[in-house]
C-alpha cells in the first residue's frame, strides 16, 4: 500500500511539475520539465534523506555523545523490531524533531537541543517512538520526496516571474504571462494541498503506531502539548527558509498555527492528544476487566510494554 501511495504522490508532483513547465515554456518546456522531474526523483529517492539533514544543519550523536537520547532511540527500535537508524540533533530551540530515510535500513532520526532540554525522559521517547512509527509505517520516503519536489515547484513557478511568459508563437504557450500567473500561484498552492493531505492523515497514524512502541500514550501526549506550545513563540529560522519541509516535523514548526482545516500542514494538536487520551483511557479499562486463566498465563510470559527501570520523578533533558 505505501509503495502505490509513494507512486501516486511521485506520479501527482511531477504532473505539477510538468504543468509548471507547460505554463512557463508551451510543449518544449512541459518535456523538459519531465525530465527535469524524472532526474529529481531519482536523486530524491537516493539522497533526499540526506539533503533535509543538511538544509537542518543535523549532527550525528551516538551512544558516546549523547548517551540517554541515543538509548532511548536504541530501546524503542528494539522494541518495533525495527533496524537502528541514525540519530541526530539538530541545533534549535525550538522543540520539535522528524524522521527520514527512504526505508527502515536507511533511516534516521533527528531531534532538536530544545526538545532534549526542555522536555522529560519519557516525554522524548514518546516523541522518538512517534518518529520511528513513520519509519515502520515507510512514511519516511513519500514525507522527504514531497519535501523535494513541493521545493523545486515553489522555486520554477517563483523564477517564471522573472522569466516572463513570451509570446504563444514563441513557446507554444497559448497563455502567454497569464500562464505564467498561474504557474506562480496555483501549482504551490496544489504542492502545498498535496503536502498537507499526506500530512494529516499520517500523523494520527504515527501517534497510535508511536505509543503502542513507548508503551504509554500519555507520554506522547504531554510532549505534543510542551512542542506545541513553545512552536508558536520560538522560531525556527531554518524551518521559515524551507517552509517546504515543515510537514516533516512532529509539530508544525513555522506557526501556533492549531485550526484543523484544509490549510494546516497538521491534525490539531488538541485532537491528536485527545486522541490519545482516549487510547490511554482504553488501556485502562482493558487492564481492570477480568482475565481469563489462559490469558493471564500468556500475559505472564509476555515482556512488559511500559516503563523504563527509573524510579521516581522523570529525570528532565535525556541530553549529555
Amino acid at each position: 500500500m505505501n509503495i502505490v501511495r509513494t507512486a501516486m504522490l511521485l506520479a501527482v508532483m511531477t504532473a505539477l511539475f510538468m504543468g509548471v513547465g507547460l505554463l512557463i515554456g508551451g510543449k518544449g518546456g512541459m518535456m523538459i520539465a519531465f525530465f527535469v522531474a524524472l532526474a529529481m526523483n531519482i536523486f530524491s529517492y537516493w539522497n533526499s534523506d540526506r539533503m533535509v539533514l543538511s538544509m537542518y544543519g543535523a549532527k550525528e550523536v551516538d551512544e558516546r555523545s549523547a548517551p540517554e537520547y541515543y538509548g532511548i532511540v536504541r530501546d524503542l527500535a528494539a522494541r518495533a523490531g525495527l533496524p537502528m537508524p541514525r540519530v541526530y540533533v539538530i541545533n534549535s530551540d525550538q522543540p520539535n524533531a522528524f524522521a527520514t530515510g527512504r526505508n527502515p535500513e536507511n533511516a534516521a532520526v533527528a531531534a532538536s537541543t530544545g526538545l532534549l532540554h526542555s522536555l522529560s525522559y519519557e516525554e522524548v521517547a514518546g516523541v522518538m517512538a512517534h518518529e520511528l512509527a513513520h519509519v515502520q509505517n515507510r512514511d519516511t520516503l513519500t514525507m522527504t520526496i514531497t519535501a523535494t519536489i513541493a521545493g523545486a515547484i515553489s522555486m520554477l513557478a517563483n523564477f517564471a516571474m522573472f522569466f516572463g511568459g513570451g509570446s504563444s508563437r514563441e513557446n507554444n504557450n497559448p497563455l502567454g504571462f497569464v500562464g505564467v500567473l498561474i504557474a506562480a500561484i496555483v501549482a504551490p498552492f496544489a504542492a502545498m494541498l498535496v503536502q498537507m493531505a499526506i500530512s494529516r492523515t499520517r500523523e494520527y497514524s504515527a501517534d497510535r503506531r508511536g505509543a503502542e512502541i513507548c508503551g504509554n500514550p500519555l507520554w506522547l501526549a504531554s510532549a505534543l502539548k510542551k512542542i506545541a506550545i513553545a512552536a508558536g513563540r520560538i522560531p525556527n529560522e531554518e524551518a521559515e527558509h524551507n517552509p517546504a519541509t515543515a510537514h516533516m516535523f512532529i509539530i508544525n514548526p513555522l506557526s501556533g498555527e492549531r485550526m484543523d482545516n484544509l490549510f494546516s500542514t497538521h491534525p490539531n494538536t488538541e485532537n491528536r492528544i485527545a486522541a490519545l487520551e482516549e487510547m490511554a483511557r482504553g488501556a485502562r479499562q482493558r487492564s481492570t476487566e477480568p482475565v481469563r486463566a489462559d490469558t493471564a498465563v500468556r500475559k505472564s510470559r509476555s515482556v512488559p510494554t511500559t516503563g523504563w527501570g527509573r524510579g521516581g520523578e522523570p529525570p528532565k533533558g535525556p541530553w549529555s
